[in-house]
């Protein structure tokens, strides 16, 4: 037990909530879509963004990307560990309306999983995703999970936005 009572390496936790005025069929259709995939990628994805692999079957997908970011825009805690950019694997995997997603964080050993769900509200449709991040560094791993939550947390806002977006000007 460490001296606030914690067991060592406990992870951080948070959710992200957004709301959308398509149904939740069409945020759903977008979100799993490889042409959306990719525009969400070239445009806030970061340095040497891509889509690594993509199948979607009727309401199940499943897709792997790689998101990255300058190491000159990263937070000092985070550049002490890494040499060079943040490159962040990510994968997604969607059965109907729930989604189950975990990443990876080059040269850090640090795991972020994730549980979305997707559902109809009103007339519109609401994503939750619920989320941990584990750092296992003794003495700042825990600095370091709460800079990584904050930075996936605007990602997801980000991301939300621009979902948002999209759907507003192709459905």
């Amino acid at each position: 037990m460490g001296s606030n009572g914690n067991l060592p390496f406990m992870p951080s936790r948070f959710e992200h909530r957004a709301t959308f005025a398509a149904t939740a069929d069409d945020v759903f259709s977008i979100l799993v879509d490889e042409a959306f995939l990719t525009a969400r990628l070239r445009d806030i994805g970061g340095k040497a963004a891509a889509l690594l692999d993509h199948k979607v079957d009727g309401t199940n997908a499943a897709y792997r990307l790689r998101q990255g970011v300058d190491a000159s825009k990263l937070p000092g805690a985070v550049k002490s560990i890494l040499n060079g950019d943040l490159v962040v694997e990510r994968e997604e995997r969607w059965r109907g309306f729930e989604s189950a997603g975990r990443a990876t964080i080059n040269g850090v050993p640090a795991q972020i999983s994730s549980r979305g769900q997707l559902s109809a509200r009103g007339d519109g449709a609401e994503l939750l995703i619920r989320a941990e991040v584990k750092v296992s560094i003794p003495l700042i791993g825990g600095k370091i999970e709460k800079v990584v939550a904050e930075q996936v947390t605007k990602l997801l806002a980000a991301e939300a936005e621009y979902a948002e977006k999209w759907l507003a000007e192709h459905t």
